[in-house]
C-alpha cells in the first residue's frame, strides 16, 4: 500500500481547532502551532512505519541462519495488510504526538486532551484507514439473499458487525500500561498490586537468546461514536469473519474467494489441485499462487507446495489439511448434485446454495456436536440455551478474550504424537506415527503418504490428550514449536501469555467477575478452583497476587467441569461467544426464511462422520466423530442428506422469459421481489458492473439487456 500525504485533507486539518487544554494553558498556545505539531507527528509516523515495513521485508527475504529450523510466512491477504499498515500509522501518529506534546508542554499529555472527534477522524483519513461504512450500502438487494463473503451487511443497521478486517470487540476495557498501547509488563519497574508482573519470555533451546515476539496486527477504528479514549487505544484485527459461515472453506475477502473458485467451469465448484489427485481420483486443495512455497518437502520425488484454502493456517498441521480437503470435496460433491437436480440454476446460484448448505453443516456440527463436549451440557444450557430466532441487537463479532485466551484451551489437548492408522485402527504398516514437530507444514505427507485416510483415522481413532493442570502443554509445543518468520524453536505457552498482554486483556479475576464467578481474594482461595495444590502454589509463588494472574493461565488450570474439557471461566466465555455467533447471525441455519422445514430436517442428518464417508476411502466411522467410541459404524448405516429437498421447479415466469443471458466475468442469481422474477447480476472480483444490476421479467421478456463487467482482475 502506498502512503501519501493528502493535501485536500491537510487543508481541512488546518481549518480546525485542536487543543483541549485549561484556560491558562490556552492563553499560551497558538492553534497554528498545535496544528503543525499534529501534521509533523503524522509525517514522522509515516516515515517510521514505512522504514519498519522495509526492514521487515528485508529480514523475511534474507536466508535463515539456522540449519535446522524453517520459517513459514503466513499468506496475509492484501486487504488485511493495507488496513493494518494504516492502523500502525494512526497509532504511531498518536504516540509521536504524545511524545512531542510532553517535550513542548513539560508534562504528560494524553491524546484525548489534545484531540476532538473531528481530529481523530482526520488522522484516520490521513492514515488511509477505510472510511466509515454507512447502513445505506446494505440496501443492495443481492446482499439480502446470500451472506457476503466478508460478512458485510449481515446486520443492516450495523454493517460491520462480524466482518473481516475489523477489530476484535472488547467485553471489558483494555488494560495497557500507558493507557493506549504498551502491554502490561512493558515497564519492568512498574508494580501491579504491589508486585512486578512475572516475565513471559522463555529462553530458547540453545539458552543463549530470548524468543522474539511480533505484536498482533493493529486494526483501524470503525466506530466513531464510541468513547474517545477507547477509540485511541490500540485494537487488534480479526482478519477473518466472525460468523460460523465456513469462511475457512471460502475465504473472508472477495479476492481470496475468487482465487478459490473454479470460475471457468460454470458449475459452481471450487478450484482443485491441477497436479495431484489421490489414488481414487479425488481432489486435493489448490497450491498457493506464489511458488516455490516455504512448505517442507519430501527427500524424494516431486515438490508438493503449500496448499491454499479459506484460512491461511491450513498447512500448519496434517489434520487441518485433511479437514480442509474434506470440505473442498464436499462442496464439489454437493454442487454437482444440485446442478443435476436443478439444471436451470446459474453457476452462481449453484455455488451460493452449496455454500449455504456447507455453512449450515459447519454450524450444526460446531454447535450440536462439538461445543457441548467442550463446555459440558449443563454449561451449554446455562450460557447458550435453545435458539429463539435472529436478534439484530446482538453483536456477533468475536471478542478479544475469546480469541486470545478462552479458545486457546485447545492447545492443552494437543498430543505430541500424530497417529496414522490403518483400516483396523492399528499403527499403519507403511506410514508410521509422527512427532508433531516433524508433521508441521508438510502437505507432501498427505499427497505422498497415503492421502487423508491414515491421518483421519488417527484423529478419530485416538483419544485427545486430557487437560492436566500439572502438565498443561506438551514439550512439542513448549520446546520445538515452529512459527512463521522465526528461525528458531518457540514456546507456545510463553507466546500465549505474552499475546494476552499484547492485547491488553484484563486479568483472570476481572474475567471471573465478568462471568458472575467469585473473585479469588487470596492465593489460598486459588487452590480451591485449581484443585491441584502444587500447581496453585507454584502460580502463587510466581504471580504473588491473585489479581495479577494472566487470564489464559488462570482459566486453563481451573478444575474441569463434569462432562467437559474446560473450567467454569472458559465455559462461560466460550458459551457467551457461541451464543452471540448464533443469535446475531441473520443467516443462521435455523433463522426464519433461510431453509424450508424439509431442508432443515435433512440438514440435521449431516455429520462430520458422514462427510468423511462421502469424501474418502474410509468405510467405517464413529457415530460421533468428536466422541472416541468403538466399535465403529459402517458408512452404509450413517444417515445422509437427501438433496432432493433442494429441488427447485422452474417457475412459470422463467419459462416465459427464458433463462437470463450470461455475462463475461460475472453471473446472476434469481430472486422474487415484490412478486416479480428478478435477475440480480454481479461481477467477479476485480471487475466493475456497467449497466443495470437488476433486470425484471415483465410481459414475457426481460426488462433490460444484461449489464457488462469491465476491467481486469487484480
Amino acid at each position: 500500500m502506498a502512503f501519501y500525504f493528502n493535501l485536500t485533507v491537510l487543508v481541512m486539518l488546518l481549518s480546525i481547532t485542536l487543543p483541549r487544554f485549561s484556560t491558562d494553558e490556552a492563553r499560551h498556545l497558538n492553534s497554528t502551532s498545535v496544528r503543525e505539531l499534529l501534521i509533523s507527528s503524522y509525517q514522522e509516523s509515516y516515515q517510521i512505519v514505512h522504514e519498519a515495513s522495509l526492514h521487515s521485508r528485508q529480514r523475511q527475504s534474507s536466508p535463515s541462519s539456522s540449519k535446522h529450523v524453517f520459517t513459514f510466512p503466513r499468506q496475509t491477504e492484501p486487504e488485511t495488510l493495507e488496513i493494518s499498515r494504516a492502523a500502525e500509522v494512526f497509532q504511531t501518529t498518536l504516540q509521536v504526538l504524545k511524545n512531542r506534546a510532553k517535550q513542548r508542554y513539560k508534562r504528560d499529555v494524553m491524546a484525548p486532551e489534545l484531540l476532538s472527534w473531528e481530529d481523530v477522524e482526520l488522522i484516520a483519513e490521513l492514515s488511509q484507514c477505510p472510511p466509515v461504512t454507512h447502513p445505506t450500502i446494505c440496501l443492495q438487494s443481492h446482499l439480502n439473499k446470500y451472506r457476503s463473503i466478508s460478512g458485510l451487511c449481515n446486520n443492516g443497521e450495523n454493517p460491520l458487525w462480524g466482518t473481516s478486517n475489523t477489530p476484535l470487540v472488547r467485553w471489558l476495557p483494555a488494560e495497557y500500561e500507558d493507557g493506549g498501547r504498551e502491554p502490561k509488563g512493558w515497564n519492568r519497574g512498574r508494580l501491579h498490586n504491589g508486585f512486578q508482573l512475572p516475565p513471559t519470555e522463555a529462553t530458547t533451546t540453545d539458552a543463549h537468546s530470548c524468543m522474539p515476539f511480533f505484536r498482533s496486527k493493529a486494526a483501524c477504528l470503525v466506530n466513531f461514536g464510541s468513547e474517545i479514549q477507547q477509540a485511541l487505544q490500540r485494537q487488534q484485527m480479526n482478519a477473518i469473519t466472525s460468523f460460523l459461515d465456513a469462511s475457512g472453506v471460502y475465504g473472508s475477502t472477495p479476492r481470496l474467494e475468487s482465487f478459490l473458485r473454479d470460475l471457468s467451469g460454470l458449475d459452481g465448484k471450487l478450484a482443485v489441485n491441477d497436479k495431484f489427485r489421490d489414488p481414487r481420483g479425488r481432489a486435493y486443495l489448490p497450491f498457493i499462487a506464489t511458488l516455490p512455497s516455504a512448505c517442507r518437502q519430501s527427500p524424494h520425488g516431486e515438490r508438493v507446495e503449500c496448499f491454499r484454502a479459506g484460512d491461511s493456517r491450513v498447512n500448519e498441521a496434517l489434520p487441518l489439511i485433511c479437514l480442509h480437503t474434506l470440505w473442498l470435496r464436499e462442496h464439489n460433491r454437493i454442487a454437482e448434485a444440485l446442478k443435476h437436480i436443478n439444471g436451470h440454476w446459474s453457476p452462481e446460484t449453484i455455488y451460493q446454495e452449496t455454500r449455504r448448505i456447507i455453512g449450515a453443516l459447519h454450524q450444526i456440527i460446531t454447535m450440536r456436536d462439538y461445543v457441548p463436549k467442550i463446555i459440558g451440557q449443563e454449561a451449554f444450557e446455562h450460557h447458550i440455551g435453545p435458539y429463539q430466532g435472529y436478534d439484530p441487537s446482538t453483536d456477533p463479532s468475536v471478542s478479544n478474550v475469546f480469541a486470545t485466551a478462552a479458545f486457546r484451551f485447545g492447545h492443552a489437548t494437543i498430543s505430541p504424537i500424530l497417529s496414522r492408522l490403518n483400516e483396523s485402527l492399528q499403527k499403519h504398516e507403511h506410514f508410521p506415527h509422527l512427532r508433531m514437530d516433524s508433521s508441521l507444514f508438510s502437505p507432501w505427507r498427505i499427497v505422498k503418504e497415503g492421502g487423508v485416510e491414515p491421518t483421519l483415522r488417527g484423529a478419530f481413532g485416538t483419544a485427545a490428550s486430557a487437560i492436566s493442570a500439572n502438565t498443561l502443554l506438551t514439550e512439542e509445543l513448549t520446546e520445538r514449536l515452529l512459527v512463521f518468520n522465526v528461525s528458531q524453536y518457540m514456546d507456545l505457552a510463553s507466546l500465549n501469555l505474552q499475546r494476552g498482554r499484547d492485547h491488553a486483556l484484563p486479568g483472570y479475576n476481572d474475567w471471573r467477575s465478568f462471568c458472575g464467578l467469585q473473585r479469588i481474594k487470596t492465593m489460598d482461595g486459588f487452590k480451591k478452583v485449581v484443585r491441584d495444590y502444587r500447581v496453585a502454589k507454584k502460580i502463587a509463588r510466581i504471580y504473588k497476587h491473585p489479581n495479577n494472574i494472566d487470564v489464559w493461565l488462570g482459566g486453563l488450570v481451573e478444575y474441569v467441569l463434569p462432562g467437559s474439557r474446560t473450567g467454569p471461566l472458559f465455559a462461560c466465555l466460550i458459551g457467551k461467544q457461541m451464543k452471540a455467533l448464533r443469535d446475531g447471525d441473520r443467516f443462521w441455519w435455523e433463522a426464519e426464511g433461510i431453509f424450508s422445514q424439509q431442508q432443515k430436517a435433512e440438514l440435521l442428518k449431516g455429520s462430520l462422520s458422514r462427510i468423511i464417508c462421502d469424501n474418502s476411502d474410509i468405510r467405517e466411522v464413529p457415530p460421533d466423530s468428536f466422541g472416541f467410541r468403538i466399535p465403529l459404524v459402517s458408512c452404509d448405516h450413517m444417515p445422509s442428506i437427501n438433496l432432493e429437498a433442494w429441488r427447485d421447479e422452474k417457475s412459470q415466469d422463467l419459462e416465459q422469459c427464458g433463462t437470463p443471458r450470461r455475462i463475461k466475468n460475472g453471473d446472476f442469481i434469481l430472486s422474487n421481489t415484490y412478486g416479480k422474477l428478478v435477475a440480480l447480476y454481479s461481477c467477479y472480483h476485480g471487475f466493475k458492473l456497467k449497466g443495470a444490476a437488476a433486470i425484471v421479467c415483465e410481459g414475457n421478456q426481460w426488462s433490460n439487456q444484461p449489464p457488462q463487467c469491465t476491467g481486469t482482475p487484480h
